[in-house]
C-alpha cells in the first residue's frame, strides 16, 4: 500500500528511488511503455537485485521479460515519494541560494511549494522573489497563521541556524532542510535533513586531489 505508515524504508533505497523517478520520466516522454531492472541498472550503475529489491517496498513486480510497466511504475514512484501531494514549505534566508531556491519552479513539479521566505536584512524585508513575498523573521507567527507550512528550509548563515530552527519549530514548523554546514539539533519527531553543499564540495576536491 502507498504511504503505508508501517512501511520504513532503508535510507540507502529512499534516496535511490528519486533516481529510478527520474529515469523513467525520460523514458515516459519517449513514449517507452515497459523497462527492466537491467536497462535501469545500466542507464543509473545500480546492480539490477538492488533495484528489484528496492521496487518490492513498493510492492511492484515486473513481468517476466517484459520488466515494469514505465507509466505505472513513473506513477507508483512519485506518489510512495509524496510528490504528487503539494507540501508548503518556508525558506529562511533570503540570500542567494535562499532566493534561488524560490525561484526554482521546478520544486513544485515535486510537490514542495514556498509560500513565504523570512530575513532580517531590512534590504530584502518586504520585497518579493518570484512571487514569493520576504518576510521578518518576528512576524513568523502571523505568517503561520495565513500561511501556514510545515518545512522549514534554512539557508541562514551558519551562525543563526540553530536559533532559526528553533524559532521555525517552535511556530509549528514538523521538518527542516538544512542547508547549512551546521548539525542543527532538533527534538525527537521533528524531521530533518541535510544538504552540505561544503561536504560534497570537500569531497571533489579531496577526490581531485587525490588523483592529482
Amino acid at each position: 500500500m502507498l504511504n503505508n505508515p508501517d512501511i520504513i524504508l532503508p535510507e540507502p533505497t529512499l534516496r535511490r528511488l528519486p533516481w529510478y523517478l527520474a529515469y523513467v520520466e525520460i523514458l515516459k516522454a519517449r513514449n517507452v511503455e515497459y523497462v527492466s531492472s537491467t536497462q535501469i541498472s545500466r542507464a543509473l550503475n545500480v546492480d539490477a537485485s538492488q533495484i528489484a529489491k528496492d521496487l518490492s517496498f513498493l510492492s511492484l513486480k515486473g513481468k517476466t521479460r517484459i520488466g515494469y510497466e514505465v507509466e505505472a511504475l513513473a506513477g507508483t514512484l512519485a506518489d510512495f515519494l509524496g510528490f504528487t501531494t503539494s507540501h508548503k514549505a518556508y525558506v529562511f534566508g533570503a540570500g542567494s541560494l535562499g532566493a534561488a531556491l524560490m525561484q526554482d519552479s521546478g520544486l513544485s513539479n515535486y510537490g514542495l511549494e514556498i509560500v513565504a521566505g523570512f530575513d532580517v536584512d531590512p534590504d530584502k524585508v518586504g520585497k518579493t522573489v518570484a512571487g514569493v513575498r520576504i518576510h521578518h523573521i518576528d512576524s513568523i507567527s502571523d505568517v503561520m497563521r495565513k500561511a501556514p507550512a510545515s518545512i522549514g528550509i534554512l539557508t541562514v548563515p551558519v551562525e543563526c541556524a540553530q536559533e532559526t530552527a528553533d524559532i521555525a519549530i517552535g511556530e509549528g514548523i514538523k521538518a527542516i532542510w538544512n542547508f547549512t554546514p551546521y548539525r542543527v539539533k532538533v527534538a525527537e519527531g521533528i524531521v530533518m535533513a541535510n544538504t552540505s553543499i561544503y561536504a560534497h564540495l570537500a569531497l571533489i576536491f579531496n577526490r581531485l586531489n587525490a588523483d592529482a
